[in-house]
């Protein structure tokens, strides 16, 4: 059941393949392993899709690819999840994620005014760049660490489920 939900979610193998930023990956990316819904394959991909997703860059499509190619995960969700972060959530998220660094970081977090120009943006990076990066990576890893989990366990409870339903077909 979860299979099946997920094939309705990821996107098709010929959309992806036409996709203009896979191309340079070439017949890395045709690989069969990369396109199966596996348990392993799946929680890989989740773990690698949000991991990315976290990433302050720009270019985290071919990130997620590479890591997808490199861990045999599936590479069309690892390749999804990265939209998490999209222009209406990428302000919050890495938001948080400056917050969070510098946090850890034990600096008090500047008092940010917004302002959407290019000015702003290059003066604001040096302050801003390493409790960014720093707390980028927590998120990651953490939301990384959580979806594999998650994952893996719902997965293992849909087969624990799907043998006793089958079990009790067998019984009666």
């Amino acid at each position: 059941m979860l299979k099946k939900r997920l094939r309705q979610w990821i996107p098709a193998p010929s959309r992806l393949r036409q996709h203009r930023s896979l191309r340079i990956f070439g017949a890395w990316a045709e690989e069969s392993r990369l396109w199966q819904l596996s348990r392993q394959s799946t929680a890989k991909a989740f773990a690698i899709g949000l991991y990315c997703a976290m990433l302050p860059i720009p270019g985290q499509m071919f990130i997620s690819v590479a890591l997808a190619i490199i861990f045999t995960a599936n590479l069309p969700i690892s390749f999804a999840l990265i939209f998490i972060t999209n222009p209406l959530t990428m302000p919050a998220i890495f938001y948080g994620a400056y917050k969070l660094g510098a946090w850890c970081m034990g600096r008090p977090p500047m008092e940010v005014e917004f302002e959407a120009s290019w000015t702003w943006f290059t003066q604001s990076l040096d302050e801003i760049w390493v409790p960014l990066v720093v707390g980028s990576q927590i998120l990651g890893v953490l939301s990384a660490i959580l979806g594999y989990l998650l994952v893996d366990t719902l997965w293992r409870n849909a087969i624990r489920q799907q043998w006793r339903a089958r079990e009790r077909r067998r019984l009666q």
